[in-house]
């Protein structure tokens, strides 16, 4: 089955200090779920000006105490590998994201974009679609893709509320409409 968040969000600040700030934006003291981002790869097509960044995420194990009573559960962290393309020419970044852990029993994928916002060339438009589908736990199957849900959607508007407090602190007020 699986579900399905979509987030769409207008920051009133330029693609550059946007795209700076997200790739600064974990770890950070507003969300202690993200214990370490590190950089596994990242290169520049010298021909496009594109520039690829594998990074790794480490992040605390958030299922319910209550379901972590399942052994396969029952893990201390959770590593999440996030690919992005920075294209600073045409002004956007595309990001993948997935679940490296409990691959045999789910898979979490997320894709985003940020771009110059077609409203105002100052701006910058994010638009992300997370997806989770829980499979081989039974009938925790449904139990689990609940909690995802929820989780999914209170991750997005963490993220864009941490966003939004990084850019007011590192570039000040949001532009005028």
């Amino acid at each position: 089955m699986g579900v399905t968040v979509d987030v769409h969000q207008v920051y009133r600040y330029p693609f550059e200090q946007v795209v700076s700030s997200f790739l600064r934006k974990y770890p950070n003291s507003m969300d202690k779920n993200v214990i370490a981002v590190r950089i596994v790869e990242e290169r520049t097509d010298v021909s496009t000006g594109i520039i690829y960044r594998k990074r790794i995420a480490i992040c605390q194990n958030v299922i319910p105490e209550i379901l972590r009573k399942l052994s396969i559960l029952k893990v201390p962290n959770i590593q999440l590998e996030e690919e992005s393309w920075l294209n600073p020419q045409e002004r956007n970044m595309a990001i993948r994201s997935h679940c490296l852990t409990w691959t045999q029993y789910a898979s979490m994928n997320e894709e985003s974009v940020f771009r110059e916002s077609l409203e105002n060339p100052n701006w910058t438009e994010f638009i992300q679609r997370g997806r989770i589908s829980i499979t081989g736990a039974g009938f925790l199957n449904c139990m689990l893709e609940t909690f995802a849900r929820t989780f999914l959607k209170q991750g997005a508007q963490k993220g864009i509320r941490i966003m939004e407090t990084l850019l007011k602190e590192q570039c000040g007020t949001p532009l005028p409409e």
